[in-house]
Parts: structure tokens; sequence; C-alpha cells
């Protein structure tokens, strides 16, 4: 497969449900996170009963991170084993800024919508993630790269993937929700992310 580089200004485009399309990110660093803050945005179309994922880490043997929008509209994420589900305004065909940010240290965890905080929940204190997996976007795997689905698939448009392995700031974050300059993604940074295309998944221009 094809690597690319770079993604400035660009979006992808998942144009329809499948078992087979999806993006593979590599990551600028090793994914053994002690916390993070993982920002992207997101739009869809996709009717509120339908789970989607919105991003997948997986190891051999767990999912070390999934993002999901929920049959019932909720968004969770899940390392290694349960979830932790948030109340948040639905995702839509017009463009919502999402944050995630959690740590270890205390579990707190919070999704930011548009630059508002959700309310922290207490999820996975002392928990670590573990490196040496594969992150894909639009498919969840449900082994170590197979077992596809397409009832799951993301279909929609997604730009501006960046993560940290910190806690970004309430002031940082809302930086990066109004596109002011904030400090480069020191995992993921979309100017300079490292991907390749699978199936059926168009660059465009974001205009």
């Amino acid at each position: 497969m094809l690597i690319s580089m770079g993604l400035t200004d660009k979006v992808l485009i998942f144009p329809y449900e499948t078992d087979f399309s999806y993006v593979a990110l590599i990551p600028k660093k090793e994914m053994a996170l002690r916390a993070f803050t993982l920002c992207m945005r997101v739009a869809t179309e996709l009717p509120e009963e339908r789970q989607i994922i919105l991003f997948a880490y997986r190891t051999a043997d767990y999912d070390e991170l999934n993002v999901w929008r929920e049959k019932d509209g909720r968004i969770s994420f899940y390392m290694s084993g349960d979830g932790t589900f948030f109340h948040l305004p639905p995702l839509t065909t017009f463009r919502t800024s999402l944050c995630l940010t959690w740590e270890s240290r205390n579990g707190l965890a919070a999704f930011w919508v548009d630059g508002k905080r959700s309310t922290y929940q207490v999820y996975k204190p002392g928990h670590s993630i573990r490196p040496k997996g594969t992150i894909l976007l639009g498919q969840d795997p449900d082994k170590h790269l197979g077992g596809l689905e397409a009832v799951q698939s993301f279909v929609g448009e997604v730009t501006d993937l960046n993560m940290w392995d910190f806690v970004l700031s309430r002031s940082m974050i809302q930086a990066w929700h109004y596109r002011h300059k904030v400090a480069k993604g020191n995992i993921f940074d979309w100017a300079t992310i490292e991907y390749e295309l699978n199936g059926n998944v168009m660059v465009v221009d974001d205009d």
C-alpha cells in the first residue's frame, strides 16, 4: 500500500457504508500512553440509531482506544474493556469539532464539542494504553486488522485529526476549535500525518 503524507486543507470523505474502506494512520511516536488529547472535525448524515466508529486503535488482543457514536446517540470511548458514555450534542451533516481528553493519573475523561467541555467522568485511573497496534479511521477491526463490519463503518467526512500524548488546556482546545495556532500534535499532526488509503475513501480539498 502507498503511504502518503500530510493532509493540510484536505478532508477525508467516506462516501458510503462498506466493510473494506478505511484509512490506516501511522503515529509519529509509539502509542504507549498514560494521557492523551484526540481532536478531529467530523460530519455525518448517518441516522442516530446506527453505531459509528470514529477512531479505532487496536493491538493484537485488545481494543486499546476506540471512540464510538452508540446506537442511542451517545458518544463513548473504550480502552481494553468496558467503555464510558457521554450525552453530547448530536453529530450532524454540519461539521462538529470533537476532542477527547483522558489522563491515567486521576482517570479524568471529557469530551469537548465545539470548544465546550462535557462533565468529567472518572474512567480507568492507573490504566495505560499499549503500543505497537493498528490505528484506523472508518472501520472497527474486531481482530488485528480483520473482522470489519459495514454496519459499524463510518460514512461522512473527517478532517483536522490531531493527537497529543498529554491533556491540552481549555484555552488550547478552544484555540484549536477556532483554528488558531496551537502546538502541533506529537502523535498525529494533520499537516504531516502519514496515512494509507484502503477501499473507497476520497481525499478532497477542504473548501
